[in-house]
């Protein structure tokens, strides 16, 4: 089991022991569990017991449960607070903002044991009866329960590939000559998933279940659905090696774009071919990059002939949005400048959050010297690395930055994020965004919308204003690459790129683990039809740095 697969575990059980009312220094300790062990540097499941009690926080009793976790995969305490728990009780723990006190009181007050009877409840205004449960709560529980239920069935794309790269090398070896490909949604590199799908070429759907290691769910002529031990769910589509190409093309394409295609090309018959290559070729057409097979854009570029060479990861050259152990990274700056390193980055743009994030160790201005002088220290030691002097700079309420001018300007570059207040409607949130995009010190803007894919869904802007304030002022858009945010959405990349505001495919890394995020990043901004010219980090340092620089000679 993973350090965070650990420290999940002891979070759950958590948040069930204050579901129950059970001692708050009992819940504290598994709390501070969770958040030790996530941050931890070391894998837990290779230590002993002696080892797990040296660290800080890990008693005899939660090193105990750690091996029965690493060593059965259960804990008996768990799995008591579990049985005593419905599981529609224990899904509504689930709903983002909806802590234990609260789903308590609708379980015991109102007799609610599903999220199916929360939201008539809440639709029947019945929750303005409890204590604490104002209209303003009832109708923000209700658009978090609207999201809830939207994202069941899903998975992030970066929770679904472990498990579908395991699969598709299985069906490889178990069938060296058969032709084996991702298609559909996770051929398209999709953020979000509700299965992993794969085409094969060659054997019969009888060979194919009986060589699977995996749960047979159903099995049709032509199509199999498994469940991985995990409950993942795979669909395998079967055909013959002479229509492989003809399969592919229909399956890898959404909806959208096969209506696209099929409206601008009735009578092609793309039936029977092996490749691809001849499905495109039927129409005079240059193959298309699965991930522009979305939306018929992405068919207009084939038609006029301009289908863009996509970055790819190896191209992103500098590691930008990072942080370490100054504010609430695990990883010191030293550690995370040796990652990026190691892992071929030309350099790395330390952005540790700015004073107001309190929550999360934001620095003062001491400590932004401090760190400043580390890094110049730091950077004594390399001719082919630079670290370089960034923050994550929280945008206030007002729109405005935080720090003063004297500090601003001290660093190489600034990345302006929202990270409080967010409930805000279209108008407060567009006009906080624009006021920050003006300020003279903002190069990057974050993370957008806020999002948590599958978790929370972003403030709502004015995305249009948002961009053209960006190309205005020469600030970049950050496409945060953690798999759980991959915020600016791809969807908005092409008008971005049309007004000429370049993408910074940033990991937001919080350990030197975090840094290869940025592969999701890239996956997400080949969607949106980026190109390695048009990303602000696939250049060297002195380029990143000159393309700054031109945003403060104009101001």
């Amino acid at each position: 089991m993973t350090n965070k697969e650990i420290g999940s575990a002891f979070r759950e059980l958590a948040r069930l022991m204050e579901l129950h009312e059970e001692k708050s220094f009992r819940i504290r300790s598994y709390q501070n569990a969770y958040m030790t062990l996530r941050k931890l540097d070391r894998p837990v499941a290779e230590l002993d017991e002696e080892e797990l009690q040296e660290i800080k926080g890990i008693g005899k009793a939660i090193s105990g449960k750690i091996k029965e976790l690493v060593e059965g995969g259960q804990m008996a305490t768990l799995d008591k607070y579990r049985d005593m728990t419905p599981a529609g009780v224990q899904q509504m723990l689930g709903i983002s903002g909806f802590g234990p006190k609260k789903v308590r009181l609708v379980w015991k007050e109102m007799g609610i044991e599903s999220v199916g009877e929360l939201l008539y409840a809440v639709n029947e205004n019945r929750l303005l009866e409890l204590k604490g449960f104002g209209k303003k709560t009832q109708d923000d529980l209700k658009t978090k329960l609207a999201y809830f239920q939207l994202s069941q069935g899903k998975f992030l794309y970066a929770s679904l590939e472990p498990a579908a790269n395991a699969l598709l090398e299985h069906l490889q070896s178990s069938f060296p000559e058969a032709q084996v490909s991702f298609t559909g949604a996770m051929r398209r590199a999709c953020p979000t998933l509700e299965h992993i799908e794969i085409l094969i070429a060659g054997p019969s759907v009888e060979e194919i279940v009986a060589a699977s290691e995996w749960t047979v769910v159903e099995q049709q002529e032509n199509k199999i659905r498994l469940a991985s031990p995990e409950d993942f769910p795979a669909t395998l589509y079967r055909c013959w090696p002479s229509e492989f190409g003809s399969k592919q093309f229909r399956y890898t394409a959404s909806s959208d774009f096969m209506q696209a295609f099929l409206e601008s090309y009735p009578d092609a018959d793309f039936k029977d071919l092996a490749t691809e290559e001849d499905v495109f070729g039927k129409v005079s057409l240059p193959v298309l990059p699965p991930e522009l097979r979305e939306e018929s854009w992405g068919l207009d570029l084939a038609k006029q002939n301009e289908v863009p060479t996509l970055i790819e990861p190896q191209q992103v050259l500098g590691v930008i949005h990072s942080h370490s152990t100054y504010s609430d990274g695990i990883n010191t700056l030293e550690e995370m400048a040796e990652a990026a390193r190691a892992a071929g980055y030309g350099y790395i743009g330390i952005t540790d959050h700015s004073k107001a994030a309190f929550y999360a160790n934001g620095l003062s201005v001491e400590r932004v010297l401090q760190q400043m002088q580390e890094v110049d220290e730091l950077n004594k030691r390399w001719t082919d690395f630079q670290i370089l002097k960034g923050i994550e700079s929280d945008i206030l309420a007002d729109g405005s930055l935080d720090y003063e001018e004297d500090i601003l300007q001290r660093f190489d570059f600034v990345i302006a994020s929202v990270h409080s207040n967010l409930r805000m409607d279209e108008a407060k949130a567009t006009a906080r965004l624009l006021k920050a995009i003006e300020n003279p010190y903002t190069h990057i803007l974050g993370h957008p919308t806020g999002r948590l894919l599958l978790s929370r869904p972003g403030y709502p802007i004015d995305h249009k204003k948002v961009i053209d304030a960006c190309a205005a002022n020469k600030v970049a858009i950050e496409l945060n690459a953690s798999p759980y945010r991959l915020d600016l959405d791809w969807t908005w990349i092409p008008y971005a790129l049309e007004k000429g505001v370049l993408i910074s495919i940033n990991p937001d890394a919080h350990s030197r683990e975090g840094i290869k995020d940025i592969y999701f990043g890239t996956l997400a901004a080949r969607k949106g039809g980026l190109t390695a010219e048009q990303c602000l980090n696939a250049r060297s340092a002195e380029a990143f740095l000159a393309a700054l620089r031109k945003r403060r000679e104009n101001n």
